[in-house]
Formats: structure tokens, sequence, C-alpha cells
């Protein structure tokens, strides 16, 4: 298996010269939809840093026409003697005759063209339907070295720079920036353009009608947040004042997005040709999000949004599920758009997060950018924290990699951007926050933003605003947290005195050998404490800075660490005390929280994974919790039990037995809650609802089953979805394809063709992945290759491997098919994504050796690490499986007995 290249290779050869360093681009792209064409020119300036004869920048997929270099010092121009390219590290270098005096200023300009494809890297094109006949726009997807392949550029972050964008388009179409149009006017015979621009107009029909619009100018910033788009597209719109300029910001969000209208097909008996009307107002909720959002942040940061407008456009094919561009938000329709009155809870939370999340990168990632991306999780983590915080299972892997973390060569970027650069990396600064508090966390961070204005950044800058506000050495504290691989866990044994913390590195393939086993981190205890009078106290003083260590605690009274669940480590009981906290927790009146009793089950269910403890353990501390009430800690105990069921797929008779526990658990709670959402319930009413349904269907409780398939016969014969709730739509489709027959799947399929929203076609297409039919499996692997969107593939990829009866399909598919997917996502994210789905599921030696002789000649070096990630986590199953098997029968047993 080709490997990235190792962190002791010298970085500079995968950087771009330094010669010469750009400040202002002037970019001009013509966009011909019809023709799925681009072309135009750049004329970027540039300081000479020192003497050269040539100049390199970025470029590919593009074909190069004229070049002429200008420089002030040599009063003239010149045109490159020579030119050469490195396909490489995407590299176009030019040779000049006479060379650019040190200190000086001048400009490269060069005329370019390229295909607008559906490739969702650089200037691509996306497709939609509309009444029945194919419709095109482009867009652009930059991040992170996909600005090149739209016009020749210094493409690294580090080279910050103002552009000036000018688009020329068809006529009735709209274009769109990173700053507002400062004009727009239809060219003519007798248009005030340039000479260059003239040149690009020459091959215009007298019948056809083109514009040209010109934008303001950016702040400087990185090429991989540049953006443009071209289309016809619809808006809403909003205004906000924000509250440190007092300035109004007019926020906009673009679509184009259709759906089909079920019940009047029925009506007309027409249901591939009906009309599709217009859904534009399902954006309203994100533009409410944003709305929401943008003063706050710039509230929180106190620091101005510096751009006169943030636009958002909702596309339809995306590879990524969003992206901040400066001034012009990018993403997928199923994280903008939602119909108010039929989403789910899920789908709204996914908008919210999504939103907050790009927002968020208008201030960390585009005002105060990383350096090189090794800094990635500058941008990423705090982007997170502003939505959603995670404690990923990554981390628990051998083959992880640290949050900063060392990647010169630009080729394998892609693979950083995974759940350690997010969720651990906003973790680990939501455990500093709380260690040090909000105010002082939000202070530093807020010095550090103001000090590296329109600037680049790295850890250290980070880590001395904090240290300003708070007096503390930060970076002594964090250092190991962001540099090191991997996360610790505690274990805790009681002494007369209090009790003894000692950390290791937590695997989830068992216990860390000495080599991986040497890093001492700065771990806040975060000890949460009974006090007299039913009061808790949290002593978040205390640190440890040590492998062990003794600190004074009232063993006699309940006790727990990581009070809150912010810090990022798992905590390791002896037995007596487990049971204790559980008893503890399982108290109306308890004095564990509910963060502290969902970071319970998951500490218990990840340690016994790693044979730190019995499975047994952990589903005694589940069982004690089945009174449970609050909807957090039950997705918690669902996750859990679920996940036990994938790893033991193929032992019929564990899987049994786990759903009959699992029906046991979940089943009164659908009983009690019943299947109807009412406005009148809470958000956690709703979520618990959902998920105790879905639980019980998977541990195929009967009477749920039929309720489920009655709900969707209904839907399948008439076409009204009234019995399908939105929160419960994809257990519904799914439940219908697993134990139904070519009727439901032919449902399905006009739901998938026409959909009413994003999140039933993504409904459908999981669904698919559910049939037990051989025939219509088979419907299902062809569909990936004829079907569906290369920004769907994933959803297809899940539903089979959910699914028991096609796991082993799905590995086949992928290797007998793996050169037509390595051409179709090459230089994306889905790859990534692809190894993950199609091998994880994997719990035998013979499968994991099968997996390693079909990579041995592969080069995977674009998805190395997602790939080694996913070994680790077949080997981690593997040595879970030979562990606790017999435990796990054992518990079982005895708790059917005492059922």
């Amino acid at each position: 298996m080709a490997t990235p290249a190792p962190a002791t290779e010298n970085p500079d050869h995968y950087r771009l010269p330094t010669d010469v360093k750009p400040t202002h681009y002037d970019v001009v792209i013509k966009t011909d939809l019809e023709a799925s064409t681009f072309q135009g020119f750049v004329r970027a300036s540039f300081d000479v840093v020192k003497e050269t004869s040539s100049i390199t920048l970025n470029t590919t997929a593009l074909d190069l026409g004229k070049v002429t270099v200008h420089s002030d010092a040599l009063k003239g121009s010149q045109t490159p003697a020579d030119r050469s390219f490195d396909k490489t590290q995407e590299r176009a270098s030019f040779q000049l005759e006479s060379p650019l005096p040190a200190g000086s200023k001048g400009d490269i300009k060069i005329h370019f063209s390229g295909e607008l494809t559906g490739s969702m890297l650089g200037y691509y094109k996306s497709s939609w339907e509309d009444d029945g006949k194919s419709k095109s726009y482009a867009l652009t997807q930059f991040e992170p070295t996909a600005a090149r392949r739209a016009f020749p550029c210094w493409d690294e972050p580090l080279l910050k720079a103002t552009f000036g964008i000018t688009m020329i388009s068809r006529d009735g179409t709209t274009n769109l920036s990173n700053m507002p149009a400062t004009s727009e006017e239809l060219l003519g015979p007798n248009s005030d353009v340039s000479e260059d621009v003239r040149e690009l107009t020459a091959s215009f029909k007298p019948e056809e009608k083109w514009k040209i619009t010109k934008f303001e100018n950016t702040p400087p910033m990185s090429t991989y947040i540049v953006a443009v788009a071209n289309g016809d597209f619809k808006f809403l719109e909003t205004s906000v004042k924000m509250p440190l300029s007092g300035k109004t910001i007019p926020l906009r969000i673009y679509s184009q997005y259709s759906v089909f209208d079920y019940q009047k097909a029925f009506d007309l008996m027409l249901f591939c040709y009906s009309a599709t009307p217009d859904v534009i107002h399902q954006a309203q909720f994100a533009l409410d999000v944003k709305a929401a959002a943008l003063p706050l942040y710039e509230k929180i940061f106190n620091v101005e949004y510096p751009l006169p407008k943030l636009d958002t456009l909702v596309a339809h094919d995306f590879d990524a599920g969003a992206m901040e561009n400066w001034g012009l938000i990018t993403g997928r329709t199923s994280v903008f758009l939602l119909d108010p009155e039929r989403a789910d809870q899920q789908s709204r939370k996914r908008v919210a997060t999504v939103q907050s999340h790009e927002v968020a990168h208008m201030w960390f990632g585009n005002i105060t950018t990383m350096e090189w991306w090794n800094y990635l999780y500058l941008n990423e983590g705090f982007a997170t924290l502003m939505g959603e915080v995670i404690i990923p299972g990554l981390d628990a892997k051998l083959s992880s990699h640290p949050i900063e973390v060392d990647c010169p060569d630009a080729n394998h970027i892609n693979q950083i951007f995974d759940a350690l650069s997010y969720s651990k990396a906003a973790s680990v600064l939501r455990m500093l926050s709380n260690y040090v508090g909000e105010d002082r966390f939000l202070k530093g961070v807020s010095l550090y933003l103001k000090k590296k204005l329109f600037a680049n950044s790295k850890t250290h800058d980070l880590w001395e605003g904090i240290s300003t506000a708070t007096g503390l050495n930060i970076t002594e504290l964090m250092e190991n947290w962001i540099t090191k691989i991997g996360f610790p866990y505690l274990t805790v044994t009681e002494e007369a005195n209090g009790i003894r913390v000692r950390q290791n590195r937590f695997l989830e393939s068992g216990a860390a050998e000495p080599k991986d086993d040497e890093t001492i981190w700065n771990i806040p205890l975060f000890v949460l404490s009974a006090q007299d009078g039913g009061k808790v106290s949290v002593d978040k003083t205390a640190i440890l800075q040590e492998r062990e260590r003794v600190f004074p605690v009232d063993t006699s009274k309940p006790f727990k660490l990581n009070a809150g669940t912010v810090g990022v480590y798992r905590v390791l009981y002896t037995p007596e005390r487990l049971v204790k906290i559980a008893e503890e927790a399982s108290k109306k009146d308890s004095v564990i929280s509910v963060n502290d009793r969902l970071g319970l089950v998951y500490d218990v269910l990840a340690l016994s994974k790693a044979g730190l403890a019995p499975l047994s353990s952990a589903l005694t501390v589940v069982d004690k919790l089945k009174d449970e009430t609050e909807y957090l800690v039950w997705d918690g105990i669902g996750d859990s039990i679920s996940g036990l069921v994938s790893i033991w797929w193929e032992h019929p008779e564990v899987v049994d037995k786990l759903n009959a526990f699992r029906r046991s658990l979940f089943t009164p709670i659908v009983d009690r809650l019943g299947y109807e959402f009412n406005e009148s319930d809470s958000r956690d009413v709703k979520l618990l609802r959902k998920l105790a349904i879905t639980q019980a269907a998977g541990g195929k409780e009967p009477k749920v089953l039929d309720e489920l398939k009655s709900r969707f016969d209904h839907f399948a014969k008439t076409g009204d979805d009234s019995k399908i709730p939105a929160d419960l739509q994809q257990v519904i489709f799914s439940t219908a394809v697993k134990y139904g027959g070519e009727a439901e799947y032919e449902a399905i399929l006009r739901a998938h063709d026409k959909p009413k929203t994003p999140m039933q076609k993504i409904a459908a297409m999981i669904a698919f992945g559910n049939a037990q039919d051989s025939a219509l499996i088979k419907r299902t692997f062809d569909a990936i290759s004829t079907k569906a969107r290369d920004q769907d593939i994933m959803y297809y990829f899940a539903g089979l491997a959910a699914n028991f009866k096609t796991r082993k399909l799905l590995f086949e598919y992928f290797q007998e098919h793996y050169a037509e997917l390595s051409k179709r996502f090459e230089g994306n994210f889905t790859m990534q994504y692809l190894v993950r789905y199609s091998m994880d599921f994997l719990s035998t030696q013979k499968d994991l050796q099968s997996v390693e002789d079909f990579f041995k000649d592969k080069d995977t070096s674009k998805y190395n690490q997602s790939l080694n990630q996913t070994l680790d986590t077949i080997r981690a199953k593997i040595a879970y499986i030979d562990r606790s098997t017999k435990d796990l029968e054992e518990w079982l047993g005895e708790w059917e007995r005492r059922r």
C-alpha cells in the first residue's frame, strides 16, 4: 500500500517558491452553461521578495493560453521564454529572459479555459430537473486545493491576496461571488471593456445576449475561500444590524430546488409528468439561523464582520456537506433546505448546526487563516465548537493522527478533514474553556483574532491569546493534547485519604503497549462530589500532570470524575464504585446530571470494547438505567446496544438475545409515547419517540413493525404520506423495504425519483439497501453506477452496510468496481468514506486478511488514513468478539432468567 510522505521529508518540496508573493488578483471568467465550458484570464499582481528568473504557481485541469509578465522596475512586459508543468504537484513554471529585481513589483497575466464537468471540484456544473427538463448551473468548491482548477493562482492558505472578480455570462442568469456586484450590464459592440474581455466575447453570435458583472474587491483572503457561481437562481432575503459596527448586513439564500407534489400526481393520475413546484421557501429556516448567528458571533468574538453581505447557495451536487466561502456559503440541499411543515428534528438540527458552523468560519478560517493545513483544526475545531461537540471514536485507533497533523504534501490534505480535525479539536477546546472559564476563554479567542486580522496563524498564536486572558501557561497545558496522537483513560482506585488516579493512552483494541503509551497529558479532572444537604460541588482546580497521583476526595459520598462529560478522556472505576455510580444515576433526584449519565454509558461500553472492563459490567449499568427519562441518555443506550448487534452480526444467537434485551428497553417507551407527533411535544419527547420506535423496530418488535408497515402501505397505495411523520420517515421506509417485496421497493423508488424534500430522497436511498430479495439487492447495486448522483453514493453504501445480508456483497462490489470508483471520485472527499462504509463492519481474521490482500498492490495514498483506521476497526472488533463473547452470552442468559 502506498503511503503519504514521511514527516521527516523536507516540506519545502511541497510548497511553492517564495520568490514572489501575490498581493491582488483580477479574475475574469466567462461561463457558458450551454457549452459546459468556461474561459477567462487572471492578472495577478505580486511583490518580488528576491530576484528571480521564474514564476511558479498552481494550475491543473486548465488549458493555458497567452502569458505575459509585467515588471514595474523593468518598465515593460515580457513573454516567458519557456513554460513547464509538474502534474504531481499541479504547478506551472514560467521562465523569464529578464530577471525580476528584488523589492520590485509586477504582475502576470494568464489566459485559460476549462470544461464544466460534474467533478464537484474547482469550477464545476450541477444539474437539476425543471418540468421534466434537465438544467444546469455552475459553482465552485476550492477547499483544499482546487482553486487552481478554476484559474492559475498561488493556491496555498498563507499566500493571501485581495480579489477583484468579473463574470461574463448569458443574460437571464445570476452571477454570484464573495462580494456584492458593483455593476452589471449587457455586452454590446459599444461596451467599454478591455481588449482581453473583447477577445473573450468575440465568438458571441449576434442573436445571443451576454452580460458582464463586476464585483467589489475582497479583503485579503486565501484562494480556497474564493467562490463564484452562475445560474438561474431564486432567493430569499433578510438583513441584520450588527452589534459592533452598527452596519446593516443583507443576507440571502439562493436555490434552484424543485420537488414533486405526490398528492397532485395521484389526483391527476400522472405520476411521472406532473409539474414540480418551486420550494425556495424551504430555505427560510437556514436563512433564519444565519440571521441569528452572524450578529451573535460578532458580539461573542468582539471582532466586526468585515464583508458587506453574506449569501448562501444551495447546491444539488456537492462533495462535502457545506463550504465556508467568505460571503458566499455553499452546501448540499440536505443541509440547507427543509419543509417547515414536514421537517423532522434531525433535519432541523442538521441545518442549524451546519449553518452555524459555516458562519463561525467567517471569523475562524476566513478573517484569521491557518498558515498551512497542519493547523486545520484552528478553522474546523472552533467552527465545530460553535455548532455541535462530540468526542470522536477515531482517536482511539493506533492509526489516528494528532489534532495538529504534519501534512506537507497537498495531495494528502483531504485525508485530514476528519473527525479529529473537527470534533476532537472542538472537544479539546471545550475542555479548555471549561477549565479556564468561558468568559476568559472567549476573551483570549478575541485577542487572538484581533492580532491576526486578515492574516495567518498557527497554534502558538491561539495559546498566546488565551494565556494573556487567563494568566496561565496555555502552551504548556495544551501542547500534548494538540501535538500527540490519542487521548487517555483514567483508572480510579480508592485509598484511605482519597482516590488514586492513573492515566494511560486509550485504545479501542486493548491496553496500549509501552511504546504507544509514552504521552503524559495535563488532565483537568472536574471532580464532582456530593455535599451535605443534597448539594453538589465540582472541583475544577484538580489536574493530573503526571502518570498517577492521589487526590483528596470523600469516598463515603457519591463522586464522579469528568463532571458534565467535558473532558476528553474515559474513566475506569472499580466494579464496586461503578455499581454505586450507576445506582446513584438511576435515582430520580440523582446528583449525576444528564450529561454525566450519558458519559457514563459511553465510557463503560468503550472500556469494555477495549478489554479494560467486562462487557457484562457495561450491560449491568445499562440495565440499571432502564427507568431513565431523558432522551440523551437513551440515545447513548440505543447507540451502544445497536453497536453490539452490529459487531456480533455473524453470531445470530447472540443477536437474537441482544434484540430481546433491546425490545425490553425500548418497547415500553413506544407504548407510553405512541406514534403521533404533536406540536405541543417538547423537542426531547419527539426525539425520544423516534429513537424508541427505531430501536424497537431494529429489535424486531412485532407490533411496532406491523404499525410501521401499515403506515407505509397507505402511502404506497394512495400517495398520501400524512400517516408518515417526518421523524419516522427513515424507519418506515427502511422497514417497508426490509419486510416487503417489489411493490414496496417500487413505491420507495417513486419517492426517490420525485422527492418532496431532500430528506425524503435520502431516506429512500438508505432504504434501498435494506432489501432482502436477491433481485432487489441487485437493482440497488446497479443503481450505484446508473442512478446515484456522485454526492449521494454514500447513502446507498450506508444502507447496504447496515443490512447483514448485503454486507459481504458490498465488500465484493467495492473490490469489483474499485477502478471505476477510484476514477469517479478522484480528488474529492468521497473515496475515503466509501472505503470505510465498504468494510469496517467486517469482524473475522479471514476478512481482515482479504482486505489487506486486496490493497497490497493499490495506490492508497489519497485515502491511506481512512484505510488504516478501517483496518484498526476490524482488528478491534475481532479482539472484542474473541474476548467478550462468553461474558456476553452469560450475562444475556442471566438476564433472560431474571426476566
